[in-house]
């Protein structure tokens, strides 16, 4: 076993977690393991093949479709909303962008806004989330509310605006955000184990996400995410399939060169001392160099993935709790340093 690997099991006992870890460097496997339970009432240990829910990790995956997109000419980065999608909005502005949407800088108004609802699970207490089944079931939450600062303004994470991309997707290629995905983002990468997956009828060697709870005691979040997932997140992969997409962006199997260039260019500062390419979290300079990064968390989902180009290396992170795969990058990290 080697020193990050015993560093790696020392942490995973010590926060009990659950999931798994997957690093790659140069092309070669550097870690691949497994820890917990996929399925605790069965005892099911999860496996390095198991699929995890990973939240808003895929809005990477919504911002390569509407780069491909923009490839075709079907829009541009400054196309308005207003001029690629016929829903009304009767409060928007009529200056927000699609460039505004990837970069999480239109001001619209969050269904699930962050930086003042603490739980997700809040929102299904008056809509049940097995009605959630589509992109434009989501409107009711936020189609006649107010901006919250014109475009272009600030930096605010934003889930609604990646809807709003999600039904663009779909008026421009005629197909859910959720197909046009599996049929030109995963079959291209060889994602064969991912998809968006109904959570009441979930393929084999699926992990349920688990909530713990005081004493001890802790239930499933079967209750507590939208039935299916979409644009703005709740895909499930598996860390391979994951590695196959970093591989597939940067060898621009995706995206051209000059495309792949835009979507990890920083554009616009988070206000945390990072940056926001389109979809993805980016980091100009660290101890290990450029990093980019996606990220997602939700009941009983956590999630972290991050490509460090001078290191040539990815790093993938899943699990069915609510929190551990940042403690572990931080482990990872660390051993770098």
């Amino acid at each position: 076993m080697s020193a990050l690997e015993k560093r790696i099991s020392s942490k995973s006992e010590e926060m009990n977690f659950s999931g798994v870890a997957h690093l790659v460097q140069n092309g070669q496997l550097i870690l691949h393991k497994a820890y917990g339970y996929a399925n605790r009432s069965e005892k099911l240990e999860n496996n390095i093949d198991t699929r995890f829910g990973i939240a808003s990790g895929c809005k990477l995956f919504t911002a390569i479709a509407i780069c491909q997109l923009v490839e075709q000419g079907k829009l541009t980065f400054h196309t308005k909303l207003k001029d690629c999608l016929s829903v009304p909005f009767p409060n928007f502005s009529e200056e927000i962008t699609v460039h505004h949407l990837l970069t999480h800088s239109s001001g619209v108004p969050d269904y699930f806004d962050e930086e003042v609802m603490d739980d997700f699970e809040d929102i299904w207490k008056e809509i049940p989330m097995y009605l959630m089944k589509n992109t434009r079931d989501f409107l009711p939450l936020f189609q006649n509310g107010k901006m919250k600062f014109s475009p272009g303004e600030r930096f605010h994470y934003n889930n609604t605006g990646f809807l709003l991309l999600g039904l663009v997707i779909e008026q421009l290629s005629g197909m859910s955000v959720t197909s046009y995905v599996e049929e030109h983002i995963f079959k291209r990468c060889n994602m064969d184990k991912s998809g968006y997956y109904s959570l009441d009828r979930l393929p084999n060697n699926t992990a349920l996400g688990y909530i713990d709870e005081a004493n001890g005691m802790w239930r499933t979040n079967l209750y507590s995410l939208p039935i299916i997932g979409g644009a703005d997140g709740g895909a499930f992969i598996t860390t391979s399939n994951m590695i196959n997409l970093w591989q597939a962006v940067r060898e621009h199997n995706l995206l051209s060169e000059t495309m792949t260039g835009l979507l990890f260019t920083s554009h616009v500062q988070t206000g945390q001392g990072g940056c926001y390419g389109y979809g993805v979290w980016i980091e100009e300079s660290t101890a290990l160099g450029r990093k980019y990064h996606v990220m997602g968390y939700d009941p009983g989902v956590s999630f972290a993935s991050a490509y460090y180009p001078e290191r040539d290396c990815i790093v993938v992170i899943t699990s069915n709790k609510s929190s551990g795969p940042h403690d572990i990058l931080e482990v990872i990290e660390k051993e770098w340093k």
